[in-house]
Parts: C-alpha cells; structure tokens; sequence
C-alpha cells in the first residue's frame, strides 16, 4: 500500500533537478520533442530551454459532479435520492475510503516507483522510449500517475468549456438553415471528442510538445501537493468507461460494492481496465470497445474458447503447477478475454511488488470476472412514480437565472456541477396521487378493447397539490408513461409534458379552465361590495353586453344564447346557488353588473396566465366561463389563495439547494402577497364550501372525513373536465381530458367510471391522504356585509291571470312556481292565492301562486248578532251547510249570541263547506257547562 511518509526526493524532484541531469538525460528530454534518431548537445539544451519556459503552474478545477434531487422521507426527515443528472458518473471519496489493494494494483501496474521519483519516471521513459524506437504496434507508454492526473485536468478543463459551435459568416454571424436553425459545425459531442483527442495524441510535434507540457506540468504539481493527494486527485478524476468516472463509481458500477470494499480481484480488474477503460470496460456482455469516431464494436471470445491474440500464459502456468485446473482456467478467461488478460499483469505486478501473497494471486487469477453492475440512476425516468414532478423541477433548474444567465449554462451547471436539490416533493401525496391515477385514468394501452375514444387526440390526465400557506408543490402525478425519447412522441401511452404545468415548466400549453374560471367572476362580485346573496336573473336568456375597460364592449350583435350544461333552463337566483350548481347564465347575469376587464385583472393578481405566459383574455360571455387555455399549477395555487385568506404564494418546487461541499446556493426567488383582502377571501370560500356539500356539482369528491374543503368543478364541451378542491392547508387541481384538443370522452367507461367523471375519485383520494398529513381548520368567517339577504317588497298579484302574475313576480326577481287549484272568491283561473304573501321578503325567495277554482267564499263576520240572525246571514252569504257551533255560558245573555265562526271571519273556503256558529246563552242545556245548543237545522 502507499506510504504517507514518502515525499517527492527522487532525481526529478523538480526542475533544478532536471536542468542539471547529465547529457543522456537531455537526450532524453529532447527525444520527447524532436523526433530525431541523432540528438546533439545542443538540440539538448534548446529541448532543456524549451522545457523551462513552458507554463508551470496547473489550476485543478472543481470536478464534474453529478447533481442530485431529493425528497424528504416524512417518517425520518432525512433525504432521500429520486434521482441524477450528469455527463460524468462519479462520487469523489477521501483518501481512507478506498481500499488500500485498489492503490497497490494501481501502482504496481502503472506506476511502481511512484513515492521514488518527482514527478517522471525517468526509468519508465527510457524503458518505453527505446521500446517505442523499435518501431512496430507494440508501443509503450511512459506516463506517471502525476502525468496521467495532468493529463485528465486538462481533458476535463478542456470539457467544462466545451460548447456547440455554430457556423459563421465572413461576418462572423451565425450561418441560419432554411427552417431558421442555426447551422452546427461542430455538435458538442464532437467537441468532446476533441478534447480527449487533443489531450492524448503523442504524435508530431504539437503531440512532442503537449508531451513536455504534461511533464512540466507533473514536476511543478509534485512541489505543491502531497503523492497522496495526487494519487486520490487521479483516483477521483480518473475515466473507468463510458460516463463512469472516480473509483467510487467504478466500484459501484462494475461490482456494486464501494472503494473501500473492493477485494483483490475486483482492484486488480479495475487498476486493467484504466489504461484502456472503454476497450476494457465489463457493464455490456460483448465486453464492449468504443472506436475513436464514437461507433461502438464488441469483442469477445466464444464461450470457452480463449482469443488466440490473448495473452494467457500465467493461467497455463497455474494448471501446469497444479494450483488450479483447465476447467478452472477456461471458467477464468471466459467472456472477458482482454479484461482478464490486463487482470492477470496487474496481478503479476503485484505478487512481484510482493502487495499479495501466492494464495491471493492464484485465488484472483482464478476468479471469472463477475460483474454485478449497478446503472447510475440518471434522468428523470429514473425518478420512479414521479417522474413528471421531477421534470418540472429540471424544468425550473434549465429555464430560472437563479441557475446562469443562458440556458447552456444552466444544463452545464445541472450535467456537471454537483448540486443538491432538496426538492419540495412529498412522497405521501406523490404515492397517492400516482396511485389514483393509475387507477382510474388509463393510459391509451388501457383503454377498454374496441374503444378509441377519445378521439381524434390523446388522453391525459394530472393532478398536482400545493401547499396553500406557502406554494410548495407537494406532488404532481400523470397518467402517461415519461419518456424524452422523440422515437416515442408519437405514441399515446409515452409523453415528456408535464400536463400540470405551462409552457416554460413542463412545456405544456395548458387547457381550456371551463367552469373553474368562474372564480375570478366571483372574486370580483365581492370586490365590488356585492353580497352572494343578492338575488339575480339567472335565466336562460340572450345577454345583450358586457363591458370591457381593456378591450372595448363586448356586443352580442347575433343573439347568440350561451346555454347551461345539461339543458339546464336556470332560474332566478344568487350567487351563492350559482356557485353551488356551477349555473352559467347565473355568472353571466352577475358579469353582466362587473367588467371583463376587472375580471381579468383578478385572475392575474392570483397568477393565472395563459398557458404560454400572456395573460388571460376576456374578449366575450365565453370567457367567463373558462376558454382560456391554463395551467393546473396555476388554478390549483389561485384556488390555494382562497383558502390562504387572500394571500397568493408562488408555486415552489425547490426548498434549498446546496453545492456538493453543502453550502447553500442561491435558489429560485419565490413570495406570498396579499393580492385578495381577506373578507373577500372568506365570503369566496363560504360561496365554494357549498360546491363540495351535499347537492353541490362536486361534492362527489368531497372526501368525507369532516375536513372543511371548498373547490370548482369545470367541464369544456366534452373535451375537458376539472375538479379543484382545497382545505385550509392544501389545494389540489385534477384535469381530465384531450391532450391535443378534440374527441369526446364523455362516452367511454374505465373501471366502473365514465372518462369525464373519474375526476372525482382521484380527487377525492388525494384530499384524504391530504388531510391526514396536513390537518385543515376552518376557513375564516365571511363578512356579514357580503353575506347579507337582501329584502324586497313582495306584490300582491291575486286576481291576476296566471300568466301576468308569474312574469310580474319574475321581473321582480323571484321564483316562481305554480300550486294546485285552490278554493277562491277570485274568478277561476286567475290567481286564488300565494305564499308568501305581498310585504317585504327576502330577495330571490320562491313564491308559489294557485289558480282559483272560482269556487271559495270568504265567510263574513256574524259575531254579536243573535244566533238566528248569524246564521241566516252565512245562508245569504252562499254557504248551505250552516249549523250551531260551542255553546259558552254567559248569565248576561239572554237571548243566545254569535261569537265566531269555524272557519274564521274572512277565511276563504268552498261553498259547500260546513261552517259552523260559535254563541254564547244563559243557559247552554245541560246544567250549564257549556255546550252544543239544540239548534234548529
């Protein structure tokens, strides 16, 4: 193992040594730069003088890292990873976190004087260069460890700056194609390629000179570091195959163990498989060999057989001393050839090195290279069941300037700088939420056999929840499979849009809002200090006019009739019941006293947009209920700030981000406002409470566990359907529909529910799991003054026709229903009665009028008349059935009395009704304590 003890004391310490090396050495020196067969004295001290003003100094930048998200694992509240980004797969480690077997192998094989000499081995660079002066393909290298790690700093500062480059005219303008494209000279990739190109090629003189460079480079590096930081600087940085980079990941890559784990065997593989690591390389079963112009070939030998160019001499060594069998050897050699043939010279090194013992080197040389690879998670496809929340975060991370000034910048900064992103994601919500979906919303290969509806188009669904009191985003699920595959684009099942979200964070357009849009209708009544309860002609009818302060009046100049869902005739009403029944004619009656244009406004103080970014656009009656094309995200955070009473925050995906020291980097800026004053806020969510109350269009999602919620249902044609609904704590938006705007899915059934219904028990899934983790309270009392029953004066229409009282009462603003026939002294026909009576109600109450069947009669007032006289008057009056009634005793009455009558005075009843006479007498019959008296018929 390395010495922590050695310092860099040998021959070419550094560059005083190497200027007083004798004349071989300047030979020497000079054959790295002038490919000359005679070098003289003199061509020596010009390579010597060359060498001293070549640059010294060589600044080691960060290493390409990965960048991680996480969650919070809410039982423990530690990070858990959901996935990386990366061009380079590596996690750097310290020095005491790889086994010391994994230096020993590498040393021994590529540089076993490494603690002895300054920087070059000057026994190495003989040896190989009067190898390489024999001429022929068996060349060798003569590179330290110290050349090697210049010699991966300067292809990975070369990389970090590696750009696309774009052709360019004489003007140096950018070259544009036909379609507007700027024209690729040379793609990334290219570049690249180049680097590592330029970095290795020993050739020619620019070859010679990068040569000297890296030695120059190697000496100075050895007078600033320790060998043991040098060494881990190259174990960190060192390419193992493919984006595997750092003896970490090549652990965990190959063999699914760590560097600190790694037996002799595996170290051995690996300390091979570095100086040629994609010729080498063991994650693909053709041992795979990637060719300089990015093609890939594969070699490896028949099961069994072993290459005859393969140089397994050391295993025919092992069988012929008996320390291992044939079957053993060929078991050994098969499947990998080249790889093992690398392994068995390190392993030959080491026993020479006397790193291993006999046993250890004949147990590793008989072990079959066996991988037990470990992929990186990379990509958001590999952030199982939230894929489509963490694209929206890459989303966030490649379009916010928290993250660099250009996008380019930003994909550099998410593929190399090692961030941290602690993401806002709750894997309870997200668990439910992705569970839902997969339940109720097929993706098209589960649709039911014979179905294509809906189409034309594709169907989708998504729901996302977000934190009401902050804008974390707390879960976004999809019923689509993600793919960025553009192979996959055009099949339904695949898709990389995230639904949820806008053009700029998910690169979705979004989807006509429809009945969910009502809201800001509402919101804007209240701001106008109207009450919810203030009665309206909700009726079906041609609405003639809006005004527009932004755009101009909208005219209705073709008498277009705007209907309501379901045939829905509407009625008189307020907007608390329209709110309820979700009533188109009833908002078009209240938008009817606002202005579009303040509306509008409303939507855009609680962040709603379009889903491209303009702003929302109220032009005619459509748009108040919800043709604006919007994003999920944006209705579920507007519903979010009713419930926040008021105050709207913007949707957040991140919680901190940090580099990969831990130190906390700048994220993207996000704010709460108060944008809603908050009575308004609360009466709002007191009109929407009754949409998820029993009766209410979405109180089939109401989740029942007596967790106060509020929330709109919306529907656009049969194309798109919407269920928001939110508690004090969470709002979450479920959209249903056609992804490319048509088809009908309104006829197609899945697991029980028709495609524009399962909106309902997704939501109401996700709310319970919402209120479990996230209790909500009572939303805030609504203000009285926006509550308020506004009274009315009722008329009196009785003796009206039917029809003149009906239009009479509806013109007043009531409703108006019609009772059976009643007895009346009105003519038949006309109105016999009402209830309520005329006097002040209050508005928008329902009154109910009776036709007269011509038949009543109001029984006049006979008291005080004597009985004889009250009776015949009631005979007069048209009554035939008269007849002695409660007989009172009074000692004052001398003749008997009428007191009343049953029915009472003024009643109204049939004519042949029996009426009978109340009195008072002396003497009642029957010892005087009161009675019926005889009467006479």
């Amino acid at each position: 193992m390395p010495d922590t003890k050695r310092t860099a004391t040998g021959v070419l310490g550094g560059l005083a040594g190497l200027v007083g090396l004798s004349a071989a050495a300047g030979v020497l020196i000079a054959a790295t730069v002038t490919p000359a067969v005679a070098i003289t004295s003199t061509a020596a001290e010009r390579a010597i003088t060359m060498f001293d003003n070549l640059p010294s100094v060589l600044e080691i930048d960060k290493l390409m890292l990965p960048s991680n998200f996480y969650a919070t694992d809410p039982a423990t509240g530690q990070p858990t990873l959901l996935t990386q980004f990366l061009e380079q797969d590596r996690t750097p480690v310290e020095f005491d976190q790889i086994s010391p077997v994994m230096y020993d192998a590498l040393l021994s094989s590529e540089d076993p004087r490494y603690y002895q000499h300054g920087g070059i081995d000057l026994i190495g660079t003989a040896r190989a260069l009067l190898s390489n002066a024999k001429g022929g393909s068996n060349t060798q290298g003569a590179s330290s460890i110290s050349q090697q790690y210049v010699k991966n700093v300067l292809i990975q500062k070369c990389e970090q700056d590696a750009k696309t480059v774009y052709k360019t005219d004489d003007k140096g303008e950018v070259v544009l194609d036909e379609t507007g494209a700027a024209v690729v000279e040379l793609s990334r990739d290219a570049v690249l390629a180049k680097c590592w190109s330029d970095a290795t090629t020993a050739e020619g003189a620019e070859g010679y000179t990068r040569k000297l460079q890296e030695m120059r480079y190697a000496i100075a590096l050895e007078q600033k570091y320790s060998k043991n930081d040098i060494l881990l600087g190259y174990m960190n940085i060192a390419n193992w195959g493919g984006v595997t980079y750092g003896i970490e990941s090549a652990a965990r890559q190959y063999f699914s163990t760590s560097a600190a784990n790694l037996t002799v065997a595996q170290a051995a593989t690996l300390a091979g498989m570095v100086q040629n690591p994609n010729n080498f390389r063991i994650d693909k079963p053709e041992g795979s060999i990637w060719s300089s112009d990015g093609t890939t070939s594969f070699n490896k030998a028949p099961d069994g057989v072993i290459d005859e160019g393969a140089n397994l001499v050391a295993l025919d060594e092992l069988v012929k001393s008996g320390e291992i069998t044939e079957e053993q050897k060929f078991a050994a050699a098969d499947g990998y050839t080249s790889t093992k043939v690398r392994q068995l010279y390190v392993l030959s090194r080491m026993l020479d090195d006397g790193k291993i013992t006999r046993e250890q080197y004949v147990e590793a040389a008989v072990w079959p290279i066996t991988p037990a690879v470990t992929p990186p998670k990379t990509g958001c496809v590999n952030s199982v069941g939230s894929e489509y929340f963490c694209q929206y975060v890459k989303d966030v991370i490649l379009n916010d300037t928290a993250f660099g000034e250009t996008r380019e910048d930003r994909q550099a900064l998410l593929a190399r700088g090692g961030l941290n992103v602690y993401t806002t994601l709750d894997p309870r919500v997200q668990a439910t939420a992705q569970s839902a979906m997969t339940e109720y919303a097929p993706s098209a290969a589960d649709m039911p056999i014979g179905r294509t509806v809906p189409s034309p188009g594709r169907f989708g669904a998504t729901s996302v929840s977000i934190e009401a009191t902050t804008g974390r985003i707390l879960a976004i699920a999809q019923n689509t499979k993600f793919s960025e595959d553009a192979a996959l684009s055009s099949d339904p099942n695949y898709s990389s849009l995230v639904f949820a979200g806008d053009l700029t964070y998910g690169n979705s357009r979004g989807f006509p809002a429809g009945s969910t849009f009502k809201l800001f209708t509402l919101v804007d009544w209240l701001e106008k200090g109207h009450s919810v309860n203030e009665t309206l002609n909700g009726t079906l009818h041609v609405f003639k006019k809006m005004k527009n302060s932004c755009e101009g009046d909208w005219h209705n100049t073709t008498n277009d009739l705007i209907k309501n869902f379901g045939g829905n005739k509407g009625y008189m009403g307020t907007p608390m019941r329209f709110t309820k029944d979700s009533l188109n004619t009833g908002f078009f009656a209240m938008a009817e006293k606002l202005d579009l244009c303040d509306i509008k406004n409303v939507a855009t103080r609680m962040g709603v947009t379009q889903g491209n970014g303009k702003e929302v656009s109220m032009t005619n009656l459509n748009s108040i209920i919800g043709t604006n094309f919007v994003s999920p995200m944006a209705m579920a955070e507007a519903y979010a700030t009713i419930a926040n009473n008021g105050v709207y925050c913007q949707p957040q995906a991140i919680d901190r981000v940090t580099d990969d020291k831990g130190n906390e980097l700048p994220k993207p800026q996000r704010a709460c406002s108060q944008v809603i004053a908050p009575n308004v806020a609360a009466t709002a969510a007191y009109a929407l409470q009754g949409v998820l109350a029993s009766g209410g269009s979405g109180a089939q999602a109401n989740p029942g566990d007596r967790t106060p919620v509020l929330g709109k249902t919306g529907t656009h044609e049969e194309i798109t359907t919407w269920m928001v609904q939110s508690s004090s704590r969470v709002s979450t938006a479920t959209w249903v529909g056609n992804v490319d705007g048509g088809g009908d899915i309104t006829k197609t059934r899945y697991n029980g529910w028709t495609l524009n219904q399962i909106r309902f028990p997704i939501s109401k899934a996700i709310q319970r799991t919402v209120d479990e983790a996230y209790p909500g309270e009572a939303f805030a009392k609504p203000d009285d003054a926006l509550t308020k029953v506004q009274m009315v004066q009722l008329p009196n229409v009785l003796g009206m026709t039917m029809d003149a009282a009906k239009a009479q009462l509806e013109e007043a603003g009531f409703t108006v229903e019609i009772g059976p026939e009643v007895d009346s002294n009105q003519p038949a026909g006309s109105v016999g009665a009402q209830n309520p009576g005329a006097g002040e109600v209050a508005g928008g109450t329902t009154v109910t009028i009776n036709p007269s069947n011509g038949q009543g009669i109001s029984v006049p007032d006979v008291s005080g008349r004597s009985l004889e006289d009250a009776k015949r008057a009631l005979r007069q009056a048209g009554f035939g059935n008269v007849s002695d009634g409660t007989c009172t005793v009074n000692d004052a009455a001398k003749d008997p009395r009428a007191t009343g009558t049953n029915p009472a005075t003024g009643t109204v009843v049939n004519r042949n009704a029996s009426i009978t006479v109340d009195y008072a007498a002396a003497d009642c019959g029957g010892g005087g304590g009161g009675g019926r008296g005889g009467g006479n018929g």
